[in-house]
């Protein structure tokens, strides 16, 4: 009977014990579900700071200071840049974006009338509300109503952007210490591991940031000339919403053509048709230029994967989501393949990225020295 009850009390233990693993994942779920937004603030002022590190340690070759200083430096010269920007492009940029918010309507017209001349394009405009409509529906009183939203929603990207920029400049000061302190939290036997991953996921994200960098630049200029060779209206601003639109892959490019055709539609369906022509050739040109060489030193993402992440951080978060979605999952895709496959399964034959991964021990090397 002793041991009856023996066993009664250890498998009435092992159902408590699974139970409160369950109700502990639940737990953690309602919490990641509740600070998701926290998190990948969080996670854009890493990424940020890693930005901000490449750079400093660029300047590290040309200028013999502390990390800090450096940092401090290239912060500050980052937001002169910001500035000096903001003043000489500001004027121009302000009244393209004023005429090209006043053009676009009568851009929608003229494609919607070129458009209905076929069968199936007349059905598709009958299925959508009518330019005069929508202007109509945007009304005094909602338009008044709805100020205290916007403003509200205005400051609150403003305070989040600020507490990113903050966050970004702590972590790319100190960054060990942060690093560190989040090693101690894992066993002593497995924190040069966790130091490994953590440096390959750093230096997978900084190649990353450069590759994209030089993209948004060479497609913001491309499309300006090419706008400009074409004579669109308004080619100065809306080369600058393709550069910054292509941080975000597979969607940037389409949502920073759409202005451009519209206003295309104006002169006729042939320019159209040529700025069509232009932005594909842009992308064509930065997918078999830039992208491969971003690819040769950060995780190459399968883009039905990419897609469907975006898609999914899109419906979760909205834009930030969006925006943030690629190297989210860059980060996802090392820890499963140094975690999970090589560390949990023992498949250490599959190749993630190999000298980025040498570069990584290479830096724990010199740490622990």
């Amino acid at each position: 009977m002793a041991s009856g009850n023996g066993s009664e009390r250890t498998f009435a233990e092992r159902v408590l014990i699974v139970i409160g693993f369950v109700v502990l994942a639940l737990l953690l779920l309602v919490l990641l579900y509740f600070t998701f937004d926290v998190l990948l603030l969080i996670f854009a002022a890493a990424l940020l700071a890693v930005f901000l590190r490449g750079l400093a340690e660029a300047l590290g070759v040309i200028v013999k200071l502390s990390e800090g200083w450096r940092v401090a430096i290239v912060s500050l010269a980052l937001v002169v840049v910001a500035a000096l920007s903001i003043v000489l492009l500001a004027p121009s940029v302000g009244d393209q974006i004023t005429h090209l918010r006043e053009a676009l309507p009568e851009s929608a017209r003229s494609a919607a009338n070129y458009i209905s001349q076929f069968g199936w394009g007349r059905a598709l405009v009958e299925q959508l509300p009518s330019v005069d409509e929508v202007m109509k529906g945007i009304s005094a009183s909602t338009f008044l109503t709805s100020v205290g939203g916007v403003f509200s929603s205005t400051v609150g990207t403003i305070g989040n952007f600020l507490i990113m920029v903050l966050l970004a400049v702590y972590f790319a000061a100190a960054p060990n210490f942060y690093l560190e302190g989040f090693v101690k939290l894992f066993p002593i036997p497995h924190r040069d591991r966790v130091r490994e991953v953590l440096a390959t996921i750093g230096t997978m994200l900084r190649w990353w940031l450069i590759g994209k960098a030089a993209s948004m630049i060479f497609i913001g200029l491309l499309t300006w000339i090419g706008l400009s060779i074409l004579g669109v209206p308004l080619a100065l601003t809306l080369g600058l919403i393709a550069g910054l639109l292509s941080f975000i892959p597979n969607f940037g490019p389409i949502l920073s053509a759409l202005p451009a055709l519209l206003l295309a539609f104006i002169e006729s369906p042939r320019s159209a048709l040529y700025v069509g022509g232009l932005y594909i050739l842009v992308q064509l040109i930065e997918s078999n230029i830039v992208t491969p060489l971003i690819e040769k030193e950060t995780v190459e993402l399968p883009p039905a994967l990419t897609i469907m992440f975006q898609l999914s951080l899109a419906v979760l978060v909205g834009g930030l989501g969006l925006v943030l979605a690629t190297p989210l999952l860059a980060v996802i895709m090392v820890l499963v393949q140094m975690v999970y496959i090589e560390d949990v399964l023992g498949d250490r034959n599959t190749e993630l990225n190999r000298e980025a991964i040498d570069e990584a021990r290479e830096q724990v090397a010199e740490a622990g020295e």
